[in-house]
């Protein structure tokens, strides 16, 4: 018997973001140019409003604790959900100046959280604030959450995407997305290796993802990336050979793994969230 892709909800302008919630059963994403994260209820299939005014909220994830951690790009931030409702800003600003727009996030087991801050958000209204660039490049930033230290560790990409880690996290992949808005620009995933201390080396590329540009992307258990691309979610072997796609009828933005087996994959998909359910199993992230 063969999974189809299904189509749970419409009437998005830009989704993006899926992150899942095993306690909750249920999955949260952004709506970024209408302002909104919205929550999608894997049991009864009803989606509702998460949280207004999102400052055009992009990637989100969860914290060790299972807090939503929540990439603000309007106002160039990176944030936590308390329990009690409440926000607390972890990261707006790098050596005196404020973030770019911070699109997406990952948080490593030892808890430090790690983003990309490329300038999409800070260049048009439709997803964000214009405004004057304050950081010299577009970065890759990890946080420790509990000194408050943040450190830019790569400054070499035109457009920093979608992040994630390998199983054992020795390797850390990293999109470059570039060629939106310059047809010039990379549409790479990048590889580097990632020491015991946090640091990171490499970023060969890993693959090129056409068409579109790559996106979001998640990993399996066997070490599969699942990517978003411009034909819907690709799938990649660690040595960067294309396995095969997941066709999609709008662009692929971002993904999470979810359901009680984690071998459903959520697919943010411009206006509409799909899902499949697949012969793996995503790695377990809180």
């Amino acid at each position: 018997m063969t999974a189809e892709l299904e189509k749970l909800h419409g009437g998005m302008r830009w989704a993006e973001g899926p992150v899942y919630f095993a306690d909750q059963h249920a999955l949260v994403f952004s709506d970024i140019p209408n302002e909104r994260i919205l929550r999608y209820d894997e049991v009864s299939g009803a989606v509702t409003l998460f949280r207004g005014t999102s400052n055009n909220a992009n990637g989100n994830t969860r914290d060790r604790e299972g807090r939503l951690i929540t990439c603000e790009q309007g106002v160039g931030r990176v944030t936590r959900t308390e329990p009690d409702g409440s926000i607390t800003v972890l990261a707006d600003s790098f050596r005196g100046g404020r973030l770019n727009a911070p699109n997406d996030v990952v948080v490593k087991s030892d808890g430090t959280i790690w983003f990309t801050d490329p300038s999409y958000g800070i260049a048009t209204h439709f997803v964000g604030t214009p405004r004057e660039k304050e950081q010299e490049v577009d970065g890759v930033y990890r946080l420790d959450p509990v000194t408050g230290a943040l450190d830019r560790i790569a400054e070499d990409f035109w457009k920093p995407n979608g992040l994630a880690f390998s199983p054992d996290e020795s390797k850390l992949y990293i999109v470059d997305s570039g060629y939106l808005p310059d047809p010039a620009g990379p549409r790479y995933v990048r590889v580097f290796d990632v020491d015991t201390n946090n640091a990171i080396s490499g970023g060969d590329v890993l693959t090129e993802v056409k068409p579109g540009i790559p996106d979001g992307l998640r990993v399996d258990d066997a070490g599969r990336l699942w990517i978003g691309a411009g034909d819907g979610v690709h799938c990649v072997h660690p040595d960067g050979t294309l396995l095969g796609k997941v066709r999609v009828p709008e662009a692929a933005a971002n993904l999470a793994f979810g359901g009680p087996k984690r071998n459903r994959l959520y697919i943010a998909a411009t206006t509409s969230l799909y899902a499949i359910f697949l012969n793996t199993i995503g790695i377990q992230r809180p």
